[in-house]
């Protein structure tokens, strides 16, 4: 048997016998959908020609310094970036996770620093989800006039993508009536208001509270923001639990109960849907 094999078969041992599935995920999970890699400025630059022409990089692009001094261009690439995420069907390891998690005993949860809203898009539950870095489908003010986060529902983005600039008026802050800002934390960013990813925190520490044998799932995280490979490690060290970590990549993995898999994550979930499948 190859040590890919035996890897996937020790991976889908640790989701028969865990009470409760806790899905973490980062860019990479996206991609099978057809979403870009924004790994690095090439990557970034790759999927906005413009901006690499312009020079200008993913961290100077993506901060409240940009709504303030080039609003146009700020809302170029997000309100693109909106666009993309609302047209993107999530691929098929979307429904595999939801369904394994609505076998076990506490169900699932998810946290993810992605914006794009696909687990919700996929079916999971508003509340079983905890987006670290926000959410492009919602909005708050440029300024914090009332710490108010709403949805951006309304929001219908014109962008002329040759040039990455926005064509209509941008949303306003239904208080004060200037600019509004993606509720997403940027780059540089001291003024993102965190009040609904902070009801999530505790949303999902109430639940792990509850969870005797957890078993994560982590797709596509890199170590360049580690926000979420460290969130799964810190479970790896609770009693009984254990990681599969899926990144065609960076697959390794700390000591413990812990599994990496050196697959993109549709690839990794068919293949442990198989095994799955094949016990019942």
């Amino acid at each position: 048997m190859s040590l890919l094999n035996s890897l996937l078969d020790r991976a889908a041992d640790f989701v028969r016998q865990a009470d409760g599935l806790m899905v973490t995920a980062g860019a990479g999970m996206g991609v099978d959908s057809g979403l870009p890699d924004f790994r690095g400025n090439q990557g970034f630059w790759r999927a906005y020609p413009a901006l690499g022409q312009a020079g200008l990089e993913f961290t100077s692009v993506a901060s409240p310094r940009t709504f303030r001094s080039t609003p146009e261009l700020a809302w170029g690439f997000y309100g693109h970036r909106l666009q993309l995420y609302r047209a993107t069907v999530p691929h098929a390891g979307f429904e595999l996770l939801r369904q394994w998690g609505e076998r076990m005993p506490h169900g699932s949860r998810v946290f993810t620093s992605n914006v794009d809203g696909h687990f919700q898009k996929a079916g999971f539950p508003e509340d079983q989800v905890y987006e670290c870095h926000g959410s492009i489908h919602h909005l708050q003010c440029l300024n914090r006039c009332e710490r108010e986060i709403w949805s951006a529902d309304d929001f219908i983005p014109e962008v002329d993508t040759t040039s990455c600039r926005l064509l209509n008026p941008p949303p306003l802050c239904p208080h004060c009536h200037r600019l509004a800002r993606p509720n997403i934390l940027m780059f540089g960013d001291g003024e993102w208001v965190a009040s609904r990813a902070q009801a999530q925190a505790e949303r999902l520490e109430t639940w792990l509270n509850s969870v005797k044998r957890p078993v994560v799932i982590e797709l596509g995280a890199g170590i360049a923001i580690p926000s979420v490979r460290r969130f799964g490690e810190e479970l790896l060290r609770r009693p009984h639990g254990r990681l599969i970590r899926i990144n065609p990549r960076e697959p390794q993995v700390p000591s413990g109960d812990a599994v990496g898999l050196p697959l993109a994550a549709g690839e990794a979930l068919r293949a442990l849907a198989e095994r799955l499948e094949s016990a019942n």
